[in-house]
C-alpha cells in the first residue's frame, strides 16, 4: 500500500519517454507503455491482496503517502493518497484493461504513421485516470480530472484531419468543461465551509455535523453536474456518441477504463457527502434514471455500430448513478467494474469488425460476418448478453443487484424504467448481432471479410472470460464477497438481491432477444414496417431528439449573441471611451490650454485687465 503512488508514475514515465523519443523506437515504442501499465497492474495486485489483510474499510483515511504539494500562508494543498477498497478495485480494473486495450492497438494501430504519439498519450490518460482515483485531496483531484478530459480530446480528434473527427473533439471538451465548473465551484464550496481539500477531514467534518446542511446539498449537486458531464449524463450527454470518431481503441478506454467512469467513481468516493443530503440523492436517482431509458431508446434506431455501443454506455452509466442514488455504493462499483469488461470487449469486437471490413460500421451493410470471423462473432455474443443482463453471465448480477436496490428502497418508478431499460438493451444489442454477423452480406466488404489476426483475437478471448465470470463476485450464491470488500466487513447496510427480482429482469433480457429475433430474423413483422408505423417518432430519435438542433441553436442565438453584445462593448465602451477615450479627453484639454500659454507678455497683460475688469463689474453689480 506505500507504494501505490507508482502505479500512475510509472505511465507519467511512459508518456514522457514516448512523447520525446517514442518516434526512434521499434513499434513507437508500444512496449514502454505496455511494461508500464504491466508493472502497474502487478503492483495493483500487490496492493489489492495487502488491503485485504489490513482489512481497511472505504473512507477511512488517506494511504501512508502524502507530501506538501503546494503552500501558501495557512493554506497546504498535500500530495495525498487514499487507499482503501474503492481506489485499489478501480486501480486494478484500470490497469488491467489499459494493458488489454494497448496490446490490442498494437495490431489495430500498426503502420499509424503517429504510433508513438498514440501511446504517449494512452499512458497519459491512464496516468491521470489512476491519479483521479488515488486522490485524497480536492485539488490533485481536479487536477486529474482535467487532465483526464485533455486526453480525451487528443485522443478523439487524434486523425485530426478528418473534419468530424476534429469537431468531435471540441465537443467533448466543451460539454464536458460545463459539468468541471460545476465541479471546481463545489470544491470551493466545501473549502469554504471547511478550510480544507482533504476528503478525509471533510468527512470528519461531515461527521461531526460541523457542515451546514444547505452547504452540503449545494456542494454535493455541483460536483455532481461535474460526474454529469464526464460519464455522459443526461443532458450532457450528447458528446459521447460523437467521441466515436476516434480510433476504436480509444473508443474502448474511454467506454470501459478511463473517462467515463470518473464521473461515478467521484460520486462513489463522495458518497458521505451526497448521503447526507436527501435532495442531492434524489438529484442523482433522477438524472440516473432518466439517462438510462433515453439513451436505451436512442439507440433502437442508431444503426452505426460504434454509436450504438455509446449510447448502450450512456444507459449503463445511467444505472450506476440510479444505484447511487438508491443508495448503494456495492451495486454501482460492482456494475462499473463489469461493464468495464463486456463493454471494452463490444468495443474491440467492434474494432475488429472495422479491421476486417476496410472501415464498414453500418449494420446495414454488414450481415453474414459469423462464417469469416468466429472468434469476433461469438466473444461479440458474450459480451452482448452479458450487457443485456442474461441470467448467469457477468452483468446479470450486477444489474439485478441495482435493481433490488430500487425496489428494496421504494423508488418503483426507477425499478420500472430499469426493467425496460434491460429489455431495450438486449433487444437493441441483439438487433446489432443479428444484423451484423448473421444473415447475409449486404456489401462487397462484408464478403470478402478477412479475420482478425491473433493479436487483436487474444484480448477478445480474454475479456470474454471476465464477461462470464467477473460478476460472480457480486452473487449472493457465493457469499457476495465484491460487497464485502468494498466495506471491508461493513456490508451488512447494503441490499442484497430478491428472487422476484431476479425473475422479472431475466424475463426482460430474454424477451428483448426474442423480439430482436421475431424482427430481425424471422421478419414478423419486418423493421421496414415497424420503422413506417413509427413514422415522425423514428424521425425524432434518429435526430436525437433534436437535442443537437438545440444546443446549436442556443449557441448560434444565445452564446454567439452574448459574445457580440460583450464584444461590441468592449469596443465601443471600454476600448473607445474608456481607454482612447481618455487620452482624447487629455488631448484635447491640452490644445485648449495651449491658446492661453502663449510665452508673451503682453497677452497675459492684457489677460490680467479683462480679469480686473471683470472683477470690478461683478463688484459693482454685487452693491448695486
Amino acid at each position: 500500500m506505500s507504494i501505490a503512488w507508482l502505479v500512475p508514475l510509472l505511465s507519467v514515465a511512459a508518456f514522457v519517454l514516448l512523447a520525446f523519443a517514442g518516434r526512434r523506437l521499434p513499434g513507437g515504442g508500444a512496449i514502454v507503455s505496455l511494461v508500464a501499465v504491466a508493472a502497474g497492474f502487478g503492483l495493483a495486485v500487490y496492493g489489492f491482496f495487502d488491503l485485504r489483510a489490513a482489512d481497511v474499510a472505504v473512507n477511512e483515511g488517506p494511504g501512508p503517502f502524502a507530501v506538501d504539494f503546494v503552500s501558501a500562508g495557512d493554506l497546504s494543498v498535500h500530495l495525498s493518497m487514499v487507499i482503501d477498497s474503492l481506489s485499489i478495485t478501480m486501480l486494478v480494473v484500470v490497469t488491467f484493461l489499459s494493458f488489454i486495450i494497448q496490446l490490442y492497438s498494437v495490431g489495430y494501430m500498426r503502420g499509424d504513421p503517429r504510433i508513438h504519439w498514440f501511446f504517449a498519450v494512452v499512458a497519459l490518460f491512464t496516468a491521470a485516470m489512476l491519479g483521479l482515483v488515488l486522490a485524497n485531496n480536492l485539488i490533485i483531484l481536479y487536477v486529474s480530472w482535467e487532465l483526464v478530459g485533455l486526453c480525451s480530446y487528443l485522443l478523439i480528434g487524434y486523425w485530426w484531419e478528418r473534419p468530424l473527427a476534429r469537431e468531435a473533439a471540441k465537443k467533448a471538451f466543451v460539454t464536458t468543461r460545463i459539468g468541471d465548473v460545476g465541479l471546481l465551484i463545489g470544491i470551493l464550496v466545501l473549502f469554504k465551509a471547511t478550510g480544507s481539500f482533504e476528503i478525509d477531514q471533510i468527512f470528519e467534518l461531515l461527521t461531526a455535523g460541523e457542515i451546514p446542511a444547505g452547504t452540503i446539498t449545494l456542494a454535493a449537486v455541483l460536483m455532481f453536474l461535474g460526474a454529469m458531464g464526464k460519464s455522459g449524463q443526461f443532458p450532457l450527454h450528447v458528446w459521447l456518441p460523437d467521441a466515436m470518431e476516434g480510433p476504436t481503441p480509444v473508443s474502448a478506454l474511454i467506454h470501459a477504463a478511463t473517462m467515463v467512469t470518473a464521473g461515478v467513481y467521484l460520486v462513489a468516493r463522495m458518497f458521505p457527502l451526497f448521503a447526507a443530503s436527501e435532495a442531492a440523492m434524489l438529484v442523482v436517482l433522477t438524472i440516473g434514471t432518466i439517462t438510462a431509458i433515453f439513451a436505451a431508446v436512442l439507440a433502437l434506431v442508431e444503426t452505426d455500430m460504434k454509436r450504438v455501443l455509446a449510447y448502450s454506455t450512456i444507459s449503463q452509466l445511467g444505472y450506476m448513478m440510479f444505484a447511487l442514488g438508491a443508495g448503494s455504493v456495492t451495486a454501482a462499483m460492482l456494475h462499473l467494474a463489469g461493464h468495464a469488461f463486456f463493454k471494452a470487449l463490444l468495443f474491440l469486437g467492434a474494432g475488429a469488425v472495422m479491421h476486417g471490413t476496410h472501415g464498414i460500421v453500418d449494420i446495414d451493410k454488414l450481415g453474414g460476418l459469423r462464417n469469416k470471423m468466429p472468434v469476433t462473432t461469438w466473444t461479440f455474443v458474450i459480451g452482448a448478453l452479458s450487457l443485456a443482463g442474461f441470467p448467469l453471465l457477468s452483468g446479470f448480477w450486477s444489474k439485478d443487484m441495482i435493481l433490488s436496490t430500487a425496489s428494496d428502497g421504494g423508488h418503483w418508478v426507477t425499478f420500472v424504467i430499469g426493467v425496460v431499460t434491460a429489455a431495450l438493451t438486449a433487444f437493441y444489442m441483439f438487433r446489432v448481432i443479428f444484423r451484423a454477423f448473421f444473415g447475409k452480406a449486404r456489401s462487397d466488404e462484408a464478403r470478402n471479410v478477412h479475420r482478425a489476426e491473433p493479436i487483436v483475437a487474444i484480448p477478445l478471448v480474454v475479456l470474454a472470460f471476465f464477461a462470464i465470470v467477473f460478476g460472480w463476485l457480486g452473487s449472493p450464491l457465493i457469499g457476495a464477497p465484491f460487497g464485502d470488500f468494498v466495506f471491508a466487513g461493513h456490508h451488512a447496510a447494503e441490499h442484497g438481491e430478491s428472487i422476484w427480482v431476479v425473475v422479472i429482469s431475466s424475463a426482460a433480457a430474454i424477451l428483448g432477444i426474442l423480439a430482436a429475433y421475431s424482427v430481425y430474423q424471422a421478419g414478423k413483422p419486418r423493421a421496414a414496417a415497424i420503422r413506417a408505423a413509427a413514422g415522425g417518432l423514428h424521425t425524432f430519435l434518429a435526430r436525437r431528439g433534436y437535442m443537437d438542433v438545440g444546443y446549436q441553436w442556443l449557441i448560434d442565438n444565445v452564446s454567439l449573441g452574448l459574445a457580440r453584445f460583450v464584444a461590441v462593448f468592449d469596443r465601443k465602451v471600454v476600448n473607445d471611451a474608456g481607454v482612447d477615450g481618455t487620452g482624447l479627453a487629455v488631448r484635447l484639454s491640452g490644445k485648449g490650454l495651449r491658446r492661453g500659454v502663449t510665452g508673451l507678455l503682453y497677452n497675459y497683460a492684457a489677460l490680467m485687465v479683462v480679469g480686473v475688469v471683470i472683477l470690478a463689474v461683478a463688484a459693482l453689480l454685487g452693491s448695486a
